[in-house]
């Protein structure tokens, strides 16, 4: 399934937020593109609201349309609060883990790290970056040169990077542990979610 590869920049500066990091490009100019941005203040309709915060989390989770929207009918049909329940959904998803961990640099490359076979759960190869992680799962990096070397070079790199409370991290033995499921305290989302309901919802 092809992936988002266009100008970063472009798509943090239409939807007002650094959704794939820090960028000092993005800092200077913080306004919609085009010759219009600085001056753009256009009075946005509900349905373009809901719209962009569907599409902050679509490229900071970096899903296709089709994968997220499966995302929002898992949460739907699940208790609880569905706008928190999908963000749960997305936030223990096996590639946002593996970044979450430290272990690649970006969530991008904590997919192909998953995709390529370099990360086991509970002991065996899981290649799939969607793979739905739970409670007292083991995520660790394959006892192989090049995969160790991937995410030790990450978590060097990422070191003043926190992880999150609902994770543990060895370091030395390059592995995690989910230690429960996040709450929606746990998780600051760039977008916000109940707008996305709505969306989806109409």
């Amino acid at each position: 399934m092809s992936r988002y590869t266009g100008p970063r920049v472009r798509i943090s500066r239409r939807l007002g937020v650094p959704i794939f990091g820090p960028s000092k490009y993005f800092e200077r100019r913080n306004f919609p593109p085009g010759v219009h941005g600085p001056k753009a203040r256009r009075k946005h309709s509900d349905y373009a609201i809901g719209l962009m915060e569907k599409q902050k989390l679509r490229y900071y989770y970096g899903l296709q349309e089709r994968q997220f929207r499966n995302v929002y009918e898992r949460a739907l049909k699940k208790r609880g609060v569905t706008g928190e329940t999908m963000l749960q959904i997305l936030e223990t998803r096996l590639d946002n883990v593996v970044y979450q961990l430290g272990f690649a640099m970006t969530r991008a490359a904590a997919r192909q790290m998953v995709a390529h076979g370099h990360i086991k759960v509970n002991g065996r190869k899981v290649s799939i970056p969607s793979y739905a992680l739970r409670v007292n799962d083991v995520i660790e990096v394959k006892d192989a040169p090049r995969s160790r070397q991937m995410a030790t070079k990450a978590l060097e790199a990422n070191a003043n990077r926190p992880v999150p409370d609902w994770l543990s991290l060895n370091r030395d033995a390059l592995r995690g542990v989910v230690m429960r499921m996040p709450t929606r305290d746990d998780i600051q989302p760039i977008a916000n979610e109940q707008a996305v309901v709505e969306f989806y919802s109409r």
